[in-house]
């Protein structure tokens, strides 16, 4: 995590939940975080291909020069990075996992904004983690920005981070990895053999890099 704003959210996070996979969706109170609510989103998922912003904050919302609400999350990426984030929803949803995202947003006069997303899980009783509490931050702000719209985006790098060190996933019974959907669970020594820090390995067309919070 580069950037204050994904720092100081995951921290955030990382304190409501406590013991828990993930905070519930209540437990978020604006005003503790109302520094970063320009840049802050939440997303409201009905499985890893329908996902919707259901709160944008204003920065993020210039950025794109639109309103977010109620937009389709998943609208424009490639084919390969809008499969790739199928996949990160999958595992922050059913497997608590997090994600930080180096996107890169594309104007039609060809410039490219830098920005650092994170996406964590949210839970809604009796519904389990259909929210995802977000946060979508420029590198740096150019002039043009708020002025040329971000009219689509695409993966740079991407971390998916397990707080707790080790997947949910690979307590339950053997089933498919929800990162790489080709590769299984099964006879994966995911704790006593994590990657160690800054390794990184090929997901099809993106880099993947081991967890950790720094």
């Amino acid at each position: 995590m580069k950037h204050g704003v994904t720092q100081t959210l995951y921290s955030y996070w990382d304190n409501l939940r406590g013991a828990r996979p993930a905070p519930n969706r209540s437990e978020v109170d604006p005003g503790e975080i109302r520094g970063l609510l320009g840049d802050t989103f939440i997303l409201e998922t009905n499985g890893p291909k329908d996902v919707r912003y259901r709160l944008a904050g204003t920065r993020l919302c210039s950025a794109h020069c639109r309103e977010l609400k109620g937009r389709n999350f998943l609208r424009g990426w490639n084919s390969k990075d809008r499969e790739a984030l199928e996949s990160l929803i999958a595992a922050i949803t059913e497997d608590a996992a997090a994600a930080v995202i180096g996107i890169n947003g594309h104007t039609e006069h060809g410039q490219i904004l830098q920005m650092e997303m994170l996406l964590l899980p949210l839970n809604v009783p009796g519904e389990g983690r259909i929210r995802i509490l977000g946060s979508s931050t420029p590198m740096d702000k150019p002039y043009w920005i708020g002025l040329h719209p971000i009219l689509n985006q695409s993966i740079s790098s991407l971390r998916l981070i397990w707080p707790d060190e080790r997947p949910y996933f690979v307590d339950g019974p053997a089933k498919v990895n929800p990162l790489v959907p080709r590769f299984t669970v099964e006879g994966m020594p995911m704790q006593a053999q994590p990657l160690p820090q800054g390794a990184e390995r090929k997901v099809g067309h993106l880099t993947v890099y081991a967890g950790g919070k720094s």
